[in-house]
């Protein structure tokens, strides 16, 4: 990882992100006031939540199926939601009471619709490709503001899977000298990080673990034909009874067992899987709130599942740090608490620990556009798997 050689000013760098959950455009804007070759000093100024107009949201999800994702509807939505995240970017630095002058760059992550990360062969070539859409150049133009997006592609470009990417500041953020800390995100899938105590860049570690609420918002949004279309702070489930045959049925996907690097997205675990879940529980005649405990249970054993077969026996850990909208579901907390606790790990949320839970990510793609616009690079080529080291980020003026 490259470094500073001297200190920079103080500067604000407006982070927008949205996730596999589409629940709408996370905006952060933080204030880095320390040289990038330390531990940066990273202050969080303002955040917000916008959420996406109802017919957006609904568009956004025709868009995962590539049968549906035509070229004329995902170029609109590229330029739409270059607006919005433009919009977004606006409100939040008048919330921090910030003008755009103020700003030093805009990184945005965008809308992933589409991520294929492993390798496939065409015409001679090795080739893997993702999508996120939210046009940068649009952001750029809105806000007068340098703008950083479409990271994922420099890395999958030598070889790594574009993912994950908020290890990188994970590392920056949260290593200790003393204690091997895992960062657990919870967002449509979960994210695993891996920093061990005393490490080098090199060596932090990090997967998808799973599913984090795809399928228990899924399972809820199609059982309830949309009137909800997630278990708010998990009171279904808690309703509810884990049945051990279905989950065992579930445990049993091949990807829980895939050797590192490796990361997953709605291409596995969106609607048809949604579909087998449901059929699965057709066959054994379960009850609405049997389903989603069950399937909230299943999020919960991935990332113990994730710890003890890639973690464990290499980086015995003290603390697991949970945030992402998960980390409010009281169920799931509960069942990943007693997942880890039989371990001797402490399980803390973002809010625990004095972060927090929703900015976490739209705080990462700040700071990676802040190392793209320094000229720096910002992947960790052991997480993603990548050749090596590269700066990620298109930036527009």
């Amino acid at each position: 990882m490259e470094t500073h050689s001297s200190t920079l000013n103080r500067r604000y760098v407006v982070g927008l992100m949205s996730g596999t959950s589409v629940d709408g455009i996370d905006a952060s804007v933080i204030e880095i006031s320390e040289s990038l070759d330390t531990k940066p000093n990273v202050q969080l100024i303002a955040f917000e939540n916008i959420a996406f107009p109802k017919a957006v949201r609904e568009e956004i999800f025709t868009l995962f199926d590539p049968k549906q994702a035509t070229v004329d509807k995902v170029g609109m939505m590229n330029v739409l939601l270059g607006e919005l995240y433009a919009d977004a970017a606006l409100s939040v630095i008048q919330q921090a009471k910030l003008t755009p002058q103020d700003i030093h760059a805009i990184g945005s992550h965008g809308q992933t619709i589409y991520h294929a990360p492993n390798l496939q062969h065409r015409e001679g070539y090795d080739l893997r490709y993702t999508v996120q859409i939210g046009e940068g150049a649009v952001i750029a133009a809105r806000t007068g503001i340098p703008c950083v997006s479409d990271f994922r592609v420099a890395d999958m470009a030598v070889g790594g899977q574009g993912a994950p990417l908020v290890p990188f500041t994970e590392y920056l953020l949260y290593r200790e000298q003393n204690r091997t800390i895992l960062l657990q995100n919870i967002g449509g899938i979960g994210n695993l990080t891996v920093i061990p105590a005393g490490c080098t860049s090199d060596e932090v570690f990090a997967l998808d673990t799973g599913p984090g609420n795809m399928l228990i918002d899924g399972v809820v949004a199609r059982i309830t034909g949309g009137d909800q279309m997630m278990d708010i702070g998990g009171a279904i489930a808690q309703k509810g009874n884990v049945d051990e045959d279905l989950l065992e049925l579930l445990k049993q996907e091949e990807y829980y067992t895939l050797p590192l690097p490796k990361s997953t997205g709605r291409e596995l675990f969106g609607s048809e899987y949604v579909d087998q879940v449901l059929a699965y529980a057709g066959k054994l005649n379960l009850a609405f709130e049997d389903i989603v405990a069950t399937v909230t249970m299943l999020t919960a054993w991935s990332i113990g599942d994730a710890y003890r077969r890639y973690v464990r026996d290499r980086h015995p850990a003290d603390v697991l740090f949970v945030g992402g909208g998960g980390s409010y579901n009281h169920t799931l907390m509960k069942y990943l608490t007693e997942e880890f606790s039989v371990m001797g790990i402490e399980v803390l949320t973002q809010e625990q620990i004095g972060y927090n839970s929703d900015a976490k990510e739209a705080v990462a793609f700040a700071l990676l556009a802040d190392y793209t616009m320094a000229r720096l690079t910002n992947n960790l080529p052991n997480v993603t798997g990548a050749e090596r080291p590269v700066i990620m980020g298109k930036i527009s003026y």
